[in-house]
């Protein structure tokens, strides 16, 4: 899928990654999402943890700008040359949690996600540099990354696990 250049394809993007995620782990069993691969050393679990922590900064980040706050990119501590570093640190957070709780989690944050970018107009989405936060960058980027470009990512990830 080409990567959204307006408000109507991103919601696409978001809702079809996200269905063709899903659909990829409606026959799996528990057994199967919380298996940690020897490939990747992660579970499914953990990806679906990964995926809500990163929609969860996103919408931070967004929550923050309309504050007028600057948020720290990517995270606190971190800057995005360091996200192998963060990423191990959101598995790590995440590794303990139950599957029941990950799966909860990771079906609101994207409750969340659609529900926000459905509300942010179309010029505050994708004019490159409208919000200090976003550098030079459009709004669009950040929610691109995180939302439908992540759920792809997950699904071949989720592939991968299941390959062994």
């Amino acid at each position: 899928m080409p990567r959204p250049t307006n408000k109507k394809q991103l919601l696409t993007a978001m809702q079809s990654e996200h269905e063709a995620l899903e659909k990829a782990l409606e026959t799996l069993t528990p057994e199967a999402m919380t298996a940690t691969s020897r490939v990747t050393k992660w579970s499914i679990k953990d990806v679906l943890a990964h995926l809500s922590a990163w929609e969860d900064m996103c919408l931070g980040w967004y929550t923050a700008g309309l504050q007028g706050k600057t948020p720290a990119l990517p995270a606190e501590g971190f800057n995005w040359a360091q996200i192998p570093a963060l990423n191990k640190q959101i598995m790590e957070k995440h590794r303990d949690r139950s599957l029941e709780e990950i799966l909860k989690q990771f079906r609101a944050t994207y409750r969340r996600m659609l529900k926000t970018v459905g509300g942010i107009g179309e010029a505050d989405m994708f004019t490159p540099g409208r919000y200090a936060w976003t550098n030079k960058n459009a709004m669009a980027t950040y929610f691109i990354s995180s939302s439908s470009s992540h759920y792809n990512w997950a699904r071949k990830e989720v592939r991968k696990c299941l390959k062994e």
